[in-house]
């Protein structure tokens, strides 16, 4: 499975999922020279942007403007471009109620309902109602730890209603102490280093600067190593759509490269 994280509609989808794809397949041959065919890897992008509906085509050979001026002359073009086409989980079409439903550990629903409702100004008056599934995350193992990817996700994309929200539910989840532990070390402490650093280096820059260090600390609390040159590079970024998607990813991601380059394959198993 090779999973993308979108919090915008790009029109070229398609067409990069088509060379995300061709990137894992080329580094599975490199890795397994012996074998004469090619395993399965599934394209899913998962959209959560507050542009409404995904509207991106889905197939790689609709991006192409095909000669002929009826149906049938452009089916005999269609035939010579390239055929690929990725899955799609839009959660801004899906009902709450639909993705609490889904089978899934606690993490994963948690994931999926605020990736959902993270961008529509709905999340402040969700998160109270969801202090059950934030138990079930907290109680299951390394539940802290899990606990802590959400809520600094939470303090980094949400305003400050979101981030009342936020305390409120770990009141209600933890003892006030640890809760306030929390809120305080792992995400005010945060989101004031970056002020501070806008301050002196200007605020775009020290902004950008105090999510890559985040993004860092997420990866390390996930166990995810880094080596020091993807480390530089998460440093030197500045553009902020990029770490936002790499904020997305790295709430389900494994491997680093799931983070950075926007999927893996995730069925290694199965390459026999």
């Amino acid at each position: 499975m090779l999973l993308e994280h979108q919090s915008s509609v790009d029109r070229w989808m398609a067409l990069r999922m088509l060379r995300y794809v061709v990137r894992q397949v080329e580094r599975w041959r490199q890795e397994h020279p012996e074998h004469a065919l090619l395993p399965v890897i599934l394209p899913l992008v998962m959209y959560h942007g507050p542009e409404g509906a995904w509207r991106a085509p889905r197939r790689v050979e609709d991006l192409f403007e095909l000669p002929g001026e009826s149906e049938e002359e452009r089916a005999h073009w269609r035939a010579w471009v390239p055929r690929f086409e990725y899955l799609l989980d839009d959660l801004t079409a899906e009902r709450e109620e639909a993705l609490k439903a889904r089978s899934g550990p606690p993490l994963v629903r948690l994931a999926w309902l605020v990736l959902r409702y993270g961008r529509t100004g709905e999340l402040a008056r969700k998160l109270p109602e969801w202090v059950g599934l934030f138990a079930q995350v907290q109680a299951a193992p390394e539940g802290t730890e899990h606990l802590l990817v959400v809520i600094r996700y939470l303090l980094w994309t949400g305003d400050k209603a979101v981030h009342d929200a936020t305390g409120q539910v770990l009141h209600s989840v933890l003892d006030e102490q640890h809760a306030e532990e929390l809120m305080r070390s792992y995400g005010e402490e945060l989101i004031e280093q970056g002020r501070q650093q806008g301050l002196t280096q200007g605020l775009e820059k020290g902004l950008a600067r105090g999510r890559a260090e985040s993004l860092l600390r997420i990866l390390a609390l996930r166990g995810i190593h880094v080596e020091e040159g993807a480390r530089q590079r998460i440093l030197d970024c500045t553009d902020m759509d990029t770490l936002d998607n790499w904020f997305d990813r790295v709430l389900q991601a494994t491997t680093l490269s799931e983070v950075l380059d926007g999927g893996a394959h995730a069925s290694r198993s199965k390459d026999s």
